[in-house]
C-alpha cells in the first residue's frame, strides 16, 4: 500500500466509522465541514486546501469548486445520485466521479414500502388525529392486494420493492430503458413510460435526476395514471412537476402521495405539499439508516483510496468512465 499522505475532503460534518477507519488506516488527512456549513464553505475549502479527493454528500460540488482545486484527482458520491456534482466539469479535468451502487438499496426499498403503506392507509393523518384527541377512524384506505405497482427505474431498489409487493398479491410492471428483459420473474417490462402509466394503481419512482428525467411526471403524465392512484417518490423531487402533483392531489385524481424527496429541500414552511392531508412526507432519509450509511461510507472511501493508490475499483462504479481511458494506471478490473 502506498504510504503517500492524501487529503480527503468530506462534504459533511462526519463520515461513518466504516469509511473513516479506512481513510485513517491509509494515513489520509480528512477535512470535514462544520455543522451548518453550506455550498459556499465547500467552495472555500476547495480553493484553500490541497484536496486530493472529495467524498460528496448532499451539498453542491460546483464547477467553480472543482476548478479552484488544482490538486483534485478523484470524487466519490456517498450514494448514487450525482445531480449535486458537476460531473461535466470533473470530466473536463480528467477527474473520475465514482458512486456506491447498491449500498443503500435495501434501506431505500424499505422506506419506499413504508411510504406506500402510510399513503394507502392514511397512517400519518390518523396518527396526528389520535394525538390531537380526535378518534377519526378513516375507513377509505386502499387494499394493495390485486392492484398494479408500476416501477419507473428497475435497478436494485425497484427489484427489492417488486418482490415484496408481489408477495402482497400485487401485479408488478416496470419501465427501465437500460433493461432488455426483467431481472425479476413475473414482472412485466414495458417499452415506455406512457405505456406504464395507465396500468399503475401505484407508481414508484427509482430514477436518477438528469435532463431526461427532470419534470418527467408533468400534468399530462399524471393525468394518465388511473383515478385514485398513489405516487411514491424516493428518487429525486425534481423528477416530478410539483405544482402539477399538488393539483392532482387536491382534485382527488391521486388518492395520496408518499414523498421522501422534494424539489426544494428542506421543504419550505409554506409548501403546498405540507398543507395536504393526503401526502406523507419524510426528509430525504430513505438511504440514511446506520447500515446504509456505513456501507456508503466504506464504498466511498474505497473508491477514492483505490484511485489515489493506483488500484482503481471497477469501472462500473464510475459515472464518467470515458476519463478512465486517459489514465494508464486504470486496468478496468476491480481492486
Amino acid at each position: 500500500m502506498s504510504t503517500q499522505a492524501f487529503t480527503v475532503f468530506v462534504t459533511a460534518p462526519k463520515l461513518a466509522s466504516s469509511g473513516a477507519d479506512l481513510l485513517a488506516r491509509a494515513g489520509a488527512r480528512v477535512i470535514y465541514l462544520a455543522p451548518g456549513d453550506d455550498a459556499g464553505a465547500v467552495e472555500r475549502i476547495m480553493a484553500t486546501e490541497p484536496v486530493d479527493a472529495v467524498i460528496s454528500r448532499t451539498l453542491e460540488l460546483s464547477a467553480h469548486a472543482i476548478a479552484s482545486c488544482p490538486t483534485l484527482k478523484v470524487i466519490s458520491k456517498h450514494g448514487v445520485g450525482v445531480s449535486n456534482i458537476d460531473v461535466a466539469a470533473a470530466g473536463a479535468r480528467g477527474i473520475p466521479v465514482y458512486v456506491t451502487p447498491g449500498a443503500n438499496a435495501q434501506s431505500v426499498a424499505e422506506m419506499t414500502l413504508g411510504l406506500l403503506f402510510a399513503a394507502a392507509r392514511r397512517i400519518a393523518w390518523m396518527d396526528a388525529e389520535v394525538r390531537g384527541g380526535r378518534w377519526s377512524r378513516a375507513q377509505d384506505g386502499i387494499e394493495l392486494s390485486g392492484k398494479t405497482l408500476g416501477l419507473v427505474g428497475f435497478g436494485q431498489v425497484g427489484q427489492r420493492v417488486a418482490q415484496v409487493c408481489q408477495a402482497l398479491g400485487m401485479q408488478v410492471a416496470a419501465f427501465d430503458p437500460a433493461l432488455q428483459a426483467s431481472p425479476v420473474a413475473g414482472v412485466k417490462l414495458l417499452a415506455s413510460l406512457d405505456e406504464l402509466l395507465p396500468l399503475a394503481d401505484v407508481l414508484s419512482l427509482h430514477v436518477p435526476l438528469n435532463r431526461h428525467t427532470r419534470c418527467m411526471l408533468d400534468t399530462a403524465r399524471l393525468a394518465r395514471l388511473p383515478q385514485g392512484a398513489i405516487l411514491i417518490n424516493t428518487a429525486r423531487g425534481e423528477v416530478v412537476d410539483e405544482p402539477a402533483l399538488v393539483e392532482a392531489l387536491r382534485s382527488g385524481h391521486l388518492h395520496a402521495a408518499g414523498l421522501d424527496t422534494m424539489a426544494v429541500e428542506p421543504l419550505p414552511a409554506d409548501s403546498a405539499l405540507a398543507a395536504l392531508p393526503n401526502v406523507v412526507l419524510t426528509p430525504h432519509v430513505g438511504g440514511s439508516t446506520p447500515a446504509a450509511l456505513a456501507a456508503m461510507a466504506a464504498g466511498a472511501a474505497a473508491n477514492v483510496l483505490g484511485w489515489l493508490q493506483g488500484r482503481p475499483v471497477a469501472a462500473s462504479r464510475c459515472v464518467n468512465p470515458e476519463v478512465l481511458e486517459s489514465h494508464s494506471s486504470f486496468s478496468g478490473e476491480p481492486a
